[in-house]
């Protein structure tokens, strides 16, 4: 029956055969680049009106939030807070690490397989018919804008909260016109090649989710850009609040469900956008004062509970048996996820390491008692442990670092390093990968073989200007640096560039055995890496974890 017919493509889940779909969408260039047709804006409110949108988007009740750092940690506690007082709430969110349904969560899960399929096939399908030469199918991301509205219209939940995906003015998510409350997050310098080379020019773009006479609050920010956000506010007549951080002593001796300092800023401005939210929507039934002397216990649950993966989070040993072929304890390897990747959360990054390796962050008492950061089975706790036990063995810092060719690693890398060594950290070695997803597929297939044939020019910059500032700092010449590479006899090796204090690898996987191979021989250190500098390899490694 069969005959004539080509085996030789493996056949695809529903769920892969989505992601194939999906990936058709995704424009093989730099986001810069203005050349598409799809990148008129005014296209969106054609994509509405065909998936019969416009009513469903003016009915739901949103929270809409900007900003360069920050922005998705204050959508998380937000959520989290609201879902605590007992909202059915959806949260739209960009990027995912593993799986791109970690995009749409409905009452702080995932959305499930079999309704994101029905979604999905309702959208695309509708869009496949109705698009034409003039109006083409939507790019990646307005497509998955699009669908968060209508996963959020047919699931009639409560409040939408949305999380721009890049700039605010001309983000898919700017479709909104009548948000309940909006929120600008913390600004900085990141994706300078698209909003603006100054903070005022950035901070143009970001306040372009104002909508008129709709409150708005954002966080301490520097002057530039905080003159240019109440300028935008005072045309708009926008109420623009700010947002005081968190006081820890109203958390009644809990602590924050997000690790790092800088969360009682993304807390404070939570907590500010859902009073509004609840005022605005005639919830009065939550008591809750302006002055947060005192938050009410859903506020402080939410708060404790919020979890968000790729920021701040451990993971202990990863013990990929699927790479070793064995599973050997590794009980002393902790990876520090976080995906910075702008200068200013190098910063924030390099501290939270590096007080977290030294234990002087205190364990977590929270709610939930299987409550961790990650899904992976690590928590707060064991990693707590783990230092403890391990307190009297000497230990070694590894990095485990890319970043896009977008970003600027002359201003990433001399922060990070910078910022470590202020707090006595120093890595004996800096590692260089590839990304394992390529940027153009979504799903399983969007892995790339672990050969040596992939290209580390990127990489092997990364790791020269990483030498330079090493180089810099012990105080030696740091005029050439071309001449640093060693040839590397171990055939275990092949395809690893390798240099005095760092090196490049052809692929995650072939890191990562290095690292367990460096700790199996040191087995009386602990061995810390920090894996930072892009979400996407922060994404790698969790779905190496997963494995």
């Amino acid at each position: 029956a069969g005959e004539g017919k080509d085996d030789t493509k493996p056949t695809l889940s529903p769920y892969e055969e989505a992601m194939e779909a999906l990936s058709s969408l995704i424009t093989k260039r730099s986001r810069a680049d203005k050349s598409n047709k799809g990148d008129r804006y005014e296209l969106l409110f054609d994509y509405i009106k065909m998936l019969e949108l416009d009513e469903p988007i003016k009915k739901m009740k949103i929270i809409h939030v900007a900003g360069t750092k920050g922005k998705g940690s204050t959508c998380a506690f937000t959520e989290s807070i609201l879902r605590n007082c007992g909202f059915h709430t959806g949260l739209f969110t960009s990027p995912h690490l593993i799986d791109v349904r970690e995009r749409f969560r409905l009452d702080g899960m995932d959305i499930c397989e079999e309704k994101f399929l029905a979604y999905f096939w309702w959208c695309f399908d509708r869009c496949k018919e109705r698009t034409t030469d003039e109006v083409p199918m939507p790019t990646y991301f307005r497509f998955l804008a699009l669908l968060a509205f209508k996963i959020f219209a047919a699931e009639q939940v409560d409040v939408a909260i949305l999380e721009v995906g890049l700039g605010g003015k001309y983000d898919a998510t700017n479709v909104v016109e009548n948000p309940v409350v909006c929120g600008i997050a913390s600004l900085g310098y990141d994706h300078m090649e698209i909003l603006g080379n100054t903070l005022g020019q950035i901070a143009g773009e970001k306040a372009g989710i104002f909508k008129r006479g709709i409150p708005a609050f954002t966080v301490p920010q520097p002057d530039e850009a905080m003159l240019v956000l109440e300028k935008k506010a005072s045309e708009l007549d926008v109420h623009l609040e700010l947002a005081a951080p968190l006081d820890a002593s109203v958390l009644s001796g809990l602590h924050l469900g997000l690790e790092g300092e800088h969360q009682y800023i993304n807390a404070g401005l939570a907590i500010a956008l859902c009073c509004t939210w609840l005022q605005r929507t005639g919830h009065v039934e939550i008591n809750y004062l302006k002055e947060m002397t005192h938050l009410p216990e859903q506020f402080v649950k939410g708060l404790a509970t919020a979890a968000l993966q790729g920021r701040e989070q451990f993971v202990k040993g990863l013990a990929t048996a699927a790479l070793q072929g064995q599973s050997e304890s590794t009980g002393d390897l902790v990876f520090y996820l976080d995906g910075a990747h702008s200068p200013e959360s190098m910063d924030v990054c390099a501290k939270w390491f590096s007080l977290a390796i030294k234990g002087d962050y205190k364990q977590h008492k929270s709610y939930a008692s299987n409550h961790g950061h990650n899904e992976l089975g690590t928590s707060h706790d064991s990693v707590e442990i783990s230092h403890h036990e391990a307190s009297k063995k000497s230990s070694t810092q590894f990095l485990l670092f890319n970043c896009m060719s977008v970003r600027d690693p002359e201003l990433l890398l001399p922060r990070l390093m910078k910022a470590c060594a202020s707090h006595g950290v120093h890595f004996q070695k800096a590692l260089f990968v590839p990304n394992v997803s390529v940027y153009y597929k979504v799903g399983a297939s969007a892995s790339t073989a672990t050969d040596t044939q992939v290209d580390l020019s990127w990489q092997l910059t990364l790791q020269r200007i990483w030498e330079s500032l090493v180089r810099g700092e012990k105080g030696k010449d740091v005029k050439n640096t071309d001449h640093v590479h060693e040839e590397v006899p171990d055939d275990s090796e092949k395809g690893v560039q390798s240099c005095e204090n760092s090196k490049v690898f052809p692929s995650l996987p072939v890191a990562i055995n290095w690292i367990r191979d460096t700790v199996r021989k040191n087995r009386s250190g602990r061995s810390q890496v920090l894996v930072t500098g892009s979400l996407h390899l922060v994404g790698d490694v969790l779905r190496l974890a997963k494995k």
